[in-house]
């Protein structure tokens, strides 16, 4: 069982935690959805930023995950933990080698150990942490030293689930916004990567644009001391 409590510094006002659809989210993602949220350009993106900042045999934690991954099919890893709200896609994702459900805006306590895990992902879900502060702060204390946490989305959302910090805020104020909420629970600076794609196909040719690629890379402290 987890050994810390870590305390948690607040970033977000109660009016910018607020969603549109206050309603539980475990029933929102109650059925499934087996389909891609991000585009092929924006998927080949995150994969090439995985398999370089991700070494092999490492621990990972893939958080808020789905049905995939995105990690390089042709690395091996020690174990690839999954979280999410909905079994069937848990289930079906072949990267996982174990999994649990909860929902992190009623609990954010993480049932992992201290110094565990080497990455931690989220992938198109921070939007909607409600809580993010205590979703950093229990980070911070499962990866271990010197492991990552690497945050990534799009411009896309459920708008009825994201709560107002995202709505309300363009794509330059969601990364600052995580990086804040970061280094608010003790996270050192992290790395902001803001790049446009290229559309997958035809409209790619004619120099269509993709899904923009937004990433926070943030890496733990050598020590617990910092």
């Amino acid at each position: 069982m987890p050994q810390t409590v870590e305390p948690v510094m607040e970033v977000l006002s109660p009016a910018e935690r607020a969603k549109l659809d206050g309603g539980d989210d475990a029933l929102f993602y109650a059925d499934p959805r087996f389909v891609q949220h991000l585009d092929a350009a924006f998927r080949a993106r995150l994969t090439a930023l995985y398999r370089e900042r991700i070494p092999p045999r490492a621990v990972v934690l893939d958080l808020m995950s789905s049905w995939v991954s995105h990690l390089p099919e042709d690395v091996s890893y020690q174990e690839v933990i999954g979280h999410g709200l909905n079994e069937q896609e848990l289930r079906a994702n072949p990267r996982l080698h174990r999994h649990w459900l909860q929902n992190l805006n009623s609990d954010q306590r993480l049932p992992l150990e201290d110094a565990s895990v080497d990455a931690a992902l989220i992938v198109a879900g921070w939007q909607y942490l409600q809580y993010p502060e205590a979703v950093a702060a229990e980070l911070a204390r499962v990866v271990r030293p010197r492991g990552q946490v690497i945050v990534a989305f799009s411009n896309r959302m459920f708008v009825q689930k994201a709560p107002r910090i995202w709505t309300d805020g363009g794509d330059r104020d969601h990364l600052t916004t995580v990086a804040r909420v970061l280094m608010a629970q003790g996270w050192p600076r992290p790395e902001l990567i803001a790049e446009a794609t290229r559309a997958p196909g035809p409209l790619g040719w004619i120099g269509a644009s993709g899904d923009p690629f937004f990433a926070v890379i943030a890496t733990q402290a050598a020590s617990a001391a910092g």
